[in-house]
């Protein structure tokens, strides 16, 4: 909601911007979707190593903090 109110204020200040701002928003969302995907993997491999390597004192009774 405050997004769109910002884009409302945006368009009485200055129309121009703002119709090239609700243009451009989509396209730059569709170029910065891989990035977030590797980001997602990164992430997700990590998780999966720190898993891997606290796996042996896991099965010897340690409890997580």
């Amino acid at each position: 909601m405050l997004k769109f109110l910002l884009w409302l204020l945006l368009f009485v200040l200055c129309w121009p911007l703002a119709l090239l701002a609700l243009v451009l928003y989509p396209l730059i969302w569709l170029l910065s979707l891989p990035f977030r995907l590797v980001g997602i993997t990164v992430s997700a491999v990590f998780e999966f190593l720190r898993a891997l390597l606290f796996l042996p004192a896991r099965l010897l009774g340690a409890r997580p903090a």
